[in-house]
């Protein structure tokens, strides 16, 4: 089904169960006003007529309209992605880093990513090549990010940003142990869409079909896309997880180490095929046999 199409019967089914619920009394908020006045003009002849509105911009509007409901958490980078430093560094091994990364920020921490006592930009460290003055150790060039709880809202993250001047903020946990990292760039993909540069590699497919139906996965997939890609009975988890690595560290009660297969309660195993004793990176999926015999 085209994207809008998808959209317009999203909007409609909302709607009939919002009535169903609420009664037709209930006012519908602005919002859902410009949603489905979107949805009615796209349904109309000539709705990407020159002037208009375009697809693109059509779902960056809608992207806009549910950009307050997302937190910190939805968005962020998580902690076993983030490139950081540590705080004895020599400034070589800085600018080694730095071109290695491809980043123009790099967060930097003491004895473990749990201690994150500041951040670099590639700004700086330029500067310093540029004009030879080398500095025996990397403190003068730390400079003072954003630390916020994963329950912020974006809208406030984006407004301290904005106030503070800082384009990184560490987002931490309950603990006050390191969750992940958002950088500003991370809020305007929400609404635009990814953003690659020059630095960026080629995506990776997360979901690989394989065959007689087997599935090579990156354990960050996400478990929407493997309910709508894969099959819909493996988004059922007990725990709040969002992931495929998070799936399978929930059916094994730990953090699953490469060889272990684990079944989950649709019938398909899931086999854990690289990884450490920190986090699982990549995971095979085998299908159960109802499945196994369809696609033979």
């Amino acid at each position: 089904m085209p994207e809008g199409d998808s959209s317009r019967e999203g909007g409609r089914l909302w709607q009939g169960l919002r009535s169903l619920v609420f009664g037709e009394s209930n006012e519908p908020t602005l919002r859902d006003q410009i949603e489905e006045a979107i949805a009615d003009h796209e349904d109309e002849p000539g709705a990407d007529e020159p002037g208009d509105l375009t697809p693109v911009e059509r779902q960056m509007v809608r992207n806009l309209l549910h950009f307050g409901e997302r937190r910190v958490d939805d968005v962020a980078v998580p902690r076993s992605d983030i490139i950081a430093v540590d705080e004895t560094i020599s400034f070589t091994d800085l600018v080694n880093k730095f071109a290695e990364a491809g980043h123009s920020r790099l967060p930097v921490y003491r004895d473990s990513l749990d201690q994150i006592t500041g951040m670099i930009h590639v700004k700086d460290v330029l500067a310093r090549l540029a004009t030879g003055d080398a500095p025996g150790t990397i403190e003068s060039l730390v400079r003072q990010p954003l630390y916020v709880p994963e329950s912020m809202g974006v809208l406030d993250l984006l407004a301290q940003m904005r106030e503070h001047r800082v384009h990184l903020a560490i987002v931490i946990d309950e603990y006050s142990g390191t969750e992940g990292l958002v950088t500003i760039e991370d809020l305007v993909e929400e609404i635009v869409g990814d953003i690659e540069d020059e630095h960026d590699d080629a995506p990776e497919a997360l979901l690989i079909p394989l065959d007689g139906g087997l599935w090579d996965a990156d354990a960050r997939a996400e478990l929407e896309d493997v309910a709508r890609e894969i099959d819909p009975h493996l988004i059922d988890a007990e725990d709040d997880v969002d992931t495929l690595g998070g799936l399978a560290a929930t059916l094994a009660g730990h953090v699953p180490q490469p060889g272990e297969i684990l079944t989950h309660p649709s019938g398909w195993r899931i086999e854990v095929t690289a990884g450490d004793a920190r986090r699982v990176t990549r995971l095979r999926l085998h299908p159960p046999p109802r499945v196994e015999t369809d696609a033979a």
